[in-house]
């Protein structure tokens, strides 16, 4: 049975299977008039992406050396322990955002049935991306991936705002997707491989000539298409557009599941394909142009971020930022290896739980009409509605990296890992941008519990879902625990990241 190429690709096909049962159950499903088909939907995806986390784990626990399946999909898909992690991350992201989307579709007059199976098969694409080996899997992951966002962008279909943000993701992803695919045919020209350990095998063994050029054109292509994914300034142009414009639900999927996805295919292209001495090199590789990126990533997506007053485009920005604290740890395998993609895995992890539970919260601050969009539209409404604002705060400290919250670990291992690679000054500036960051996040705490809204002013009015509410206690759980028992998560990292080696 574990000679089976189908139970090694168990989460996937779970996730895929399930996404095509939940479009049967829309086409099929006969509803009195008015009623939504967010409540059983909604339900449905997070069954079907809770089965392909809980099959992950099962996988992890049997070990991916156990799979002689696994072989048969190489070198296109690798299932290890690193394809694991992120399909554990993936999903956990994807079911967070389904149930946000079945309190969020119906109160605020969007539910529509095509919802979910977007997201279920953005998802699988995610998936496929956190696994591919060869340069055409990865590609394929992207694509579906990517198409299913555009969509879901563009839900709200009266709104130009939806529109405009839904027509800059793509076109200019349509733009990052050709930097790729030329960096990809490039790469192909210098080595004769599409599969990433061929091409590491032929990077490693030297290049000469017009092929090493060819080489070097392309690891810069894929460099910029990559950044593009992660949101990485001065790639970032379309990020807080696409996260206003969208539905929060749609917010939410794409700054936990598909930034995760993009770093694990960073990791996979530049660990696999670059990670020979020479690319990893500070005086010629690609670490001190991560490195640039990644101070120019903090600082810029931070001080923006303070100029802001639209609270979901300031945590557009915070997640920018946190793209660029997460670079940070890429470039210390300059020197610190496995352990600081361990801190890098271990960051995403505690970053999903974190953003999806913010923008959850902010999901639970605002009803239909009387939304929380503005640093104004939440004052006082710690005096109003407690529960609402301890859930916001409570997540908005954990992205501030406020102990004993996941945030604050999550930090403090990617700051041990730049100064265990030697890059104090790279590590100085970030701790600096995350005291920055600190001010912009308490700007909406002191508004919640210290400041009464204007005479006139709108004020939101939470709304009642059960479904938010779930989310909500499934992240601060997340939270919790890896702010108080991180070492179970990050012993998972370290196997993760050895996986790539």
């Amino acid at each position: 049975m574990k000679d089976s190429v189908f139970v090694a690709l168990a989460p996937v096909l779970a996730v895929a299977l399930g996404g095509l049962m939940l479009m049967m159950t829309e086409v099929l499903a006969k509803r009195r008039a008015g009623e939504g088909p967010s409540s059983e939907l909604a339900l449905g995806s997070f069954v079907t992406l809770g089965a392909g986390a809980v099959l992950t784990l099962a996988l992890w626990m049997v070990g991916p050396a156990a799979l002689g399946g696994a072989a048969a999909l190489a070198p296109y898909l690798v299932v290890d322990r690193f394809s694991l992690f992120f399909w554990l991350l993936l999903c956990l992201g994807g079911s967070l955002a389904a149930l946000l989307a079945g309190g969020y579709l119906p109160e605020h007059g969007l539910d529509r049935g095509e919802f979910y199976p977007l997201l279920i098969f953005s998802t699988v694409g995610a998936m496929v991306l956190g696994a591919a080996g060869d340069l055409l899997s990865v590609f394929l992951g992207l694509e579906i991936m990517s198409l299913g966002v555009y969509s879901m962008i563009a839900m709200r279909r009266g709104s130009l705002r939806a529109t405009e943000a839904a027509t800059k993701y793509f076109l200019l992803g349509a733009f990052a997707a050709a930097l790729l695919l030329y960096g990809m045919a490039l790469a192909y020209g210098a080595t004769g491989h599409t599969d990433l350990a061929g091409i590491g095998a032929v990077v490693s063994g030297g290049l000469q000539g017009t092929k090493l050029g060819l080489a070097v054109l392309a690891l810069v292509l894929l460099l910029a298409g990559l950044c593009f994914k992660v949101s990485a300034v001065p790639f970032h142009m379309w990020t807080p557009d696409a996260y206003e414009g969208a539905p929060t639900p749609t917010t939410t999927f794409m700054a936990v599941a598909v930034k995760c996805a993009a770093f694990a295919m960073m990791l996979r292209i530049l660990v696999t394909c670059f990670g020979d001495e020479g690319s990893m090199s500070w005086g010629a590789g690609w670490p001190p142009v991560l490195a640039f990126l990644a101070v120019l990533t903090m600082t810029v997506a931070n001080f923006i971020a303070t100029r802001q007053e639209s609270v979901k485009r300031m945590l557009a920005y915070s997640s920018i930022a946190h793209a660029g604290y997460t670079l940070v740890g890429v470039v210390a395998m300059l020197g610190q290896g496995n352990d600081a993609q361990a801190s890098v895995l271990f960051y995403l992890l505690t970053y999903v739980v974190s953003t999806a539970g913010a923008f959850g919260a902010l999901i639970l601050c605002g009803s239909r009409g009387k939304e929380a969009v503005s640093y104004e539209d939440l004052a006082g409404i710690a005096k109003r509605h407690p529960a609402a604002a301890l859930a916001l705060a409570f997540f908005l400290l954990s992205l501030a990296g406020v102990p004993p919250t996941a945030g604050f670990f999550g930090k403090l291992y990617l700051v041990r890992a730049g100064i265990g690679a030697g890059l104090n000054v790279l590590t100085i500036l970030l701790l600096l941008n995350a005291v920055l960051a600190a001010y912009y996040y308490l700007r909406v705490l002191v508004v919640m519990y210290m400041r009464e809204p204007a005479p006139g002013a709108p004020i939101a009015v939470p709304m009642r879902s059960g479904y938010v509410t779930t989310a909500l206690v499934i992240a601060a759980a997340g939270v919790l625990l890896l702010g108080i028992w991180p070492s179970t998560s990050l012993q998972a990292a370290v196997e993760a990241a050895l996986a790539t080696r």
